[in-house]
């Protein structure tokens, strides 16, 4: 039965296809370190405990959270800078706790949202080439989480469509480009683990803490299937494949890992059921869906292992892993359309250990012909959206636009900036809108002038520029410091017990 649900969910004739193709394409995926001067160094990646990769990247940015004293921010890097990045680089620093994670806009590259522990999610837009000085101002605020935001995630297909979840148990999805809550979903008893959408964006897949995998209607909250996911009491993570199925990672309950495969209608029934080792670190499952594979990703690893799906037992094949020298903090993966296709690059990931260093990870299927590679690139999904967040709420579904990187893939200019159109009581009455007021008390108070609400409202900007500056003054006496210690220690290093021999009873 799980075989026949497989071959559904591959399409008919997916398994011919394969089988003609699998011994040539990806048998031999070999992943390469690029050269030191080609990564980031000198990058103090977040030391939170939260489960989060820490690292979103795009074909223009890359952006890492970091550890920033008096609030949270993440680094933002242009793809040209590269080498060792000075302590008092810019930030985007505006959240009052640590951020816990973020996340690019899929149909603007300038756009990326943040989650943090201060319960608030922000978006920003960041200019080509990167930033310049310390960005503390956000295009909008989304407050409606009562707790810490640890997931932010852009809808596949629809403009402007965000999805977050907190430790207040809330998944809610949002229209960014109006600052309002489209849905609130209240399913979940426990934390939310990992949400994904689906390829058209019309279903969600959600973990919890309570050990279910539940399959849900975004538009509606309604659960339309769930099942227990794995036995252990450890952070579980889904995705949905492109066809439709489901592959999870998590724990026994002897806190072996595992992954399974399971299709819709039948989550219950896992139709592989994997255990891999006894590491105790979260594992990130990163998709591709042009190629169908699956690369899972361990905190605390010092390694990538690489699978393909396949509508043939045993449906999940194991291809080879990457191996590094250091464990991982976090792990980035960059989109198809910013792969060099010249050198027959299928995946790029950019890896965070503990000592500060992103090491760039290219995956490549190496060929003789110089020539497109056309097997290895089927059309991708591009940076345009399908539909808009409007007509996404009222019902519409669309699979992604597809481009050819028959050309390559070049970066446009800026699109035009994020604008935010808030709408006026759209919300019930004393519920917090984006804008940080309740419907009730949007009024100013009386007695207090908008001149003066204003000038207030500057003055703050001015105090958090000052604070994030001074900010990174202190990291670089911080490094200062650190290295004077180091030589001072040197210096003072006691004389060996030969040397000693050669003193004086005195000197000694």
């Amino acid at each position: 039965m799980g075989s026949k649900k497989l071959l559904a969910c591959f399409g008919a004739g997916a398994g011919m296809s394969f089988r003609v193709v699998r011994s040539s394409k990806f048998r031999h995926v070999y992943g390469t370190a690029l050269k030191r001067e080609h990564c980031y160094d000198n990058i103090r990646v977040s030391k939170s405990s939260w489960d989060s990769t820490f690292c979103a990247v795009n074909p223009k940015f890359l952006a890492i959270i970091v550890e920033s004293a008096g609030g949270g921010a993440f680094i933002v890097l242009p793809h040209n800078k590269v080498g060792r990045i000075p302590a008092d680089h810019p930030l985007v620093g505006g959240h009052k706790g640590p951020v816990l994670d973020i996340a690019w806009c899929p149909h603007n590259d300038n756009v990326i949202a943040s989650g943090s522990e201060d319960c608030i999610v922000k978006i920003w837009q960041i200019p080509d080439g990167g930033i310049s000085r310390t960005l503390t101002e956000s295009v909008v605020d989304l407050q409606l989480h009562q707790r810490r935001v640890g997931l932010v995630l852009w809808h596949p297909t629809a403009l402007n469509v965000l999805l977050t979840a907190g430790s207040d148990n809330l998944v809610i999805i949002w229209n960014v480009g109006t600052g309002d809550a489209l849905v609130r979903i209240d399913c979940h008893p426990d934390v939310v683990y990992s949400a994904c959408w689906n390829w058209d964006g019309s279903r969600l897949v959600t973990t919890c803490k309570d050990k279910r995998i539940r399959i849900l209607d975004p538009r509606t909250g309604e659960v339309l299937e769930e099942a227990v996911a794995h036995e252990g009491s450890k952070a579980t993570r889904a995705i949905f494949l492109r066809g439709g199925l489901v592959f999870t990672t998590g724990f026994s309950k002897m806190s072996e890992r595992q992954y399974s495969l399971r299709a819709p209608d039948m989550l219950g029934e896992p139709i592989v059921m994997v255990e891999l080792d006894t590491s105790n670190g979260v594992m990130f499952p990163l998709y591709d869906p042009d190629t169908n594979l699956v690369y899972l990703c361990g905190k605390g690893d010092s390694v990538i292992r690489y699978f393909e799906i396949t509508p043939e037992p045993p449906f999940v094949h194991y291809i080879n892993t990457f191996q590094t020298p250091d464990p991982q903090r976090g792990i980035g993966m960059m989109p198809k359309r910013g792969c060099d296709v010249s050198s027959c690059e299928i995946s790029r990931f950019y890896r965070l250990n503990n000592s500060g260093f992103c090491q760039v990870i290219s995956m490549t299927v190496p060929r003789k012909s110089e020539l497109f590679q056309e097997d290895l690139y089927p059309d991708t999904s591009g940076d345009t959206a399908a539909i808009s967040a409007e007509e996404w709420e009222g019902g519409s579904n669309a699979e992604p636009i597809l481009i050819s990187l028959r050309e390559g893939y070049h970066p446009a200019a800026s699109k035009s900036d994020l604008k935010v159109h808030k709408k006026a009581n759209v919300l019930s009455k004393g519920t917090k809108v984006a804008s940080g007021v309740t419907q009730n008390t949007a009024q100013p108070a009386a007695g207090i002038s908008e001149d003066v609400i204003k000038e207030f409202t500057e003055e703050i900007r001015k105090l958090k520029a000052v604070i994030v500056k001074h900010e990174g003054r202190i990291r670089v006496l911080e490094t200062a410091v650190t290295l004077q210690m180091k030589e001072q220690e040197r210096s003072e290093k006691p004389l060996s017990p030969t040397a000693t021999e050669f003193l004086a009873p005195d000197e000694v």
